[in-house]
């Protein structure tokens, strides 16, 4: 009888990774292991999006995009500043002019000088890119619902709530000490730059 292959992986109970910092000297390895199963989840997530997206030439950013403008628009704010769109979707703002020369490609949005401030523009869904958003986003949904169905209602709960907690520890403490070091940073006043 041959014996099962040892398991390893994000999922694995005991990775080769842990094996290799044990002979380091470091036996707790829960960050690693934490942030090494959020990064494969959420690139696993990123390539099934892919694929489902692809028959309607669309990238899982564009859609969370289109998705953006959508809700903004029923919240009573029909277009938004290229800089709010970078901000909203963490993203460079070379990243978001990409993005958003794609879809005005499509004919799903529109880029219009902002009437307040003519040297900057402001972004609308156009009545494609409202539809298709329309259309669309219950299949999503339902979509986004069938591959987290393999968690109850309440595991599901936990997990949010895990995951919100986890989501602050790296804000508070991973951003930390990066404000600290600037505001220890010299500054312009003092004739320094940084």
């Amino acid at each position: 009888m041959a014996t099962p292959q040892k398991e390893w992986g994000p999922c694995a109970h005991q990775s080769p990774l842990q094996d290799h910092l044990a002979q380091l000297g470091v036996t707790d390895v829960r960050g690693v292991e934490l942030m090494h199963l959020v990064k494969t989840l959420a690139n696993t997530y990123e390539a099934i999006m892919a694929e489902r997206l692809r028959s309607e030439q669309l990238s899982a950013p564009r859609w969370r995009l289109l998705l953006r403008l959508f809700f903004e628009e029923q919240q009573g704010k029909p277009s938004l500043s290229p800089t709010a769109l970078s901000r909203s979707q963490s993203v460079s703002k070379n990243t978001i002019s990409a993005h958003l020369r794609s879809l005005e490609e499509q004919g799903w949005i529109l880029r219009e000088l902002d009437p307040a401030d003519r040297r900057s523009f402001r972004i609308r869904l156009t009545e494609a890119g409202r539809a298709l958003v329309q259309e669309t986003a219950p299949v999503h949904v339902d979509f986004l619902n069938q591959l987290a169905s393999g968690l109850s209602p309440e595991e599901t709960r936990q997990l949010r709530a895990l995951l919100c907690k986890l989501r602050d520890s790296l804000v508070s403490r991973g951003l930390a000490g990066r404000a600290t070091a600037q505001s220890q940073a010299p500054t312009e006043k003092s004739g320094e730059h940084l």
